[in-house]
């Protein structure tokens, strides 16, 4: 078999294929010169530089799989690879040092204002006073995200002497006993920290997480660190609360729009220390997810297991079109479920009832774990390692499978516990079509492909007038609108389909409103 060797990836990477496959390197590849060639290769590696787009995959006749040499897959055409049965690979671990190890520089570099004090003395100044920075020894340190980068940031900052709080709202108790640190609410964490460091995807609930609002709670002098991605923290707020002293300084890494711009407001400010993306750029990290990267594509292409592919392993081909159909929608429900919850999820029950139950719904059931566990890691969850990252999390899952049919010829139930009660949605197929026909026993019929905002409520006149007020207010548009009912007296399921995005500042105004229990807004656009 034949492989590819893209975009200048490291020649260690390429040593651990050439024992076992025949391989051709090219670094610089011209979008035309790839189509042409693919034809050939049973596998290709990439970094950013060559795009695998859905033509190039059309031309791949002989294709298995698409290796990765870094975390972001954006040049690689994922669906129509999946369309295909090519497995696409990554190196999600590659850089995990080198993110851990960037954060605790940027920490340091901001708490003894080196880059400044470097500055200045290359212009001939020498003043040691004007630098004076602070100890970490004894400091506390709120970690918001304990993934594999945030857990390793703790586990060094610990030996720096620092107290570790930590905010991660699906992260049990069990979990932080090991870790060895103190879990709290975010305010919590922003209130009691002296340093901050986020450690989050951005998804719509932690974009502007950190703002003017949790700024001006946290103590005066406290110190930010962003290596994660940019808009977590409100840039301009930040500057703000940076200049007027609130904020002793803050290291950024990302940025919401990159390159950064030259009105960016946390340029010239002498207590922010910046870098240019910078996480994973170091020469191990760039070896390291070549050469994981090359051990995926090598498992690959002799059948064995693939831990770190982004989309689903082969099935046969019967087993596929039994159930291809419901996996966007089995997504969307783990996504739904979560986006309903508060806190950790302890448990999760998915029941199979009709004509699906006598299949083998293993894929669906991995589809709904994906869509449960995606939009709070850091970590892309895909096919393959989403059972492994349920079990690390300790979520008991129970699959339950029934032939006989009620509304419905076929129905998937989604259930999860937490410690402040169950959620539960239900889908099924109309067609080959997926819809949302239930949330908390309220019966309703949702497009999972929009964005939504759910909102259970007292059943009496002029709740829908209400709300729509507000998110005309703030000029959002409504585009459908429906009220689920259920056997609880006096309760009712409210279900907007709105067409932009919405804060949560506008969601909290929703929440003000008597008479509507909760407000959570479920984003399959960002799916």
């Amino acid at each position: 078999m034949k492989v590819l060797v893209a975009d200048g990836v490291s020649k260690k990477a390429v040593n651990i294929l050439e024992k076992d496959f025949d391989i051709v390197v090219k670094d610089k590849l011209s979008a035309e010169e790839l189509l042409e060639i693919i034809p050939q290769y049973d596998g290709i590696i990439v970094r950013s530089a060559s795009k695998i787009t859905k033509e190039v995959i059309a031309k791949a006749d002989n294709l298995k799989v698409i290796g990765r040499a870094g975390v972001g897959t954006d040049n690689i055409d994922i669906s129509a690879a999946t369309e295909r049965g090519i497995i696409v690979l990554n190196a999600p671990e590659g850089n995990t040092i080198a993110a851990t190890e960037h954060t605790m520089a940027m920490m340091l570099s901001m708490s003894r204002m080196i880059p400044i004090a470097n500055e200045t003395l290359q212009k001939g100044e020498w003043n040691r006073k004007k630098y004076v920075g602070v100890e970490l020894r004894g400091k506390t340190l709120g970690v918001i995200g304990l993934g594999r980068i945030g857990s390793g940031v703790a586990k060094r900052a610990m030996s720096f002497d620092m107290n570790i709080i930590a905010y991660d709202p699906y992260l049990n108790e069990e979990r932080a006993d090991a870790l060895g640190v103190t879990i709290g609410s975010l305010d919590d964490v922003v209130e009691k920290a002296d340093f901050i460091t986020v450690h989050m995807p951005l998804t719509p609930q932690t974009k502007n997480m950190i703002n003017k609002d949790n700024l001006g709670k946290m103590k005066k002098g406290v110190r930010l660190i962003n290596c994660a991605r940019g808009g977590i923290i409100n840039e301009q707020d930040l500057a703000d609360a940076v200049k007027s002293g609130q904020v002793a300084g803050a290291a950024i890494d990302v940025f919401t729009s990159e390159p950064l711009a030259e009105d960016n407001p946390l340029r010239n400010i002498d207590n922010i220390v910046l870098t240019p993306h910078l996480g994973a750029s170091t020469v191990e990290a760039q070896i390291g997810v070549a050469i994981d990267a090359s051990h995926g594509v090598a498992a690959a292409l002799k059948g064995e297991p693939v831990s770190t592919a982004v989309n689903m392993a082969p099935v046969s081909a019967d087993t596929m079109a039994k159930i291809r159909p419901y996996l966007t929608l089995a997504e969307r429900l783990g996504c739904t479920a979560q986006s309903l919850s508060d806190g950790p999820i302890k448990d999760l029950t998915i029941r199979y009832n009709g004509e699906i139950a006598a299949i083998d719904t293993k894929m669906i059931s991995i589809a709904i774990i994906k869509g449960l566990l995606n939009p709070i890691l850091q970590t892309s969850v895909n096919y393959v390692n989403a059972p492994s990252i349920a079990k690390q999390r300790n979520i008991k899952i129970e699959e339950i499978k029934n032939k006989d049919v009620s509304n419905f010829a076929n129905l998937i139930t989604v259930s999860v516990i937490t410690p402040k009660g169950e959620q539960s949605v239900q889908g099924a197929l109309f067609g080959t079509e997926g819809r949302i026909v239930s949330i908390n026993q309220h019966r309703v019929d949702v497009d999972p492909h929009a964005r939504i905002l759910i909102c259970p409520h007292i059943n009496r006149p002029g709740m829908i007038g209400l709300v729509g007020s507000i998110l005309g207010k703030f000029s959002i548009n409504i585009s459908g609108m429906q009220v689920g009912k259920t056997a609880i007296a006096g309760t009712s399921m409210m279900v907007l389909t709105i067409d932009d995005d919405i804060s949560q500042d506008i969601i909290n105004e929703v929440l003000k409103i008597d008479g509507i229990f909760d407000a959570k807004l479920v984003n399959f656009y960002a799916m």
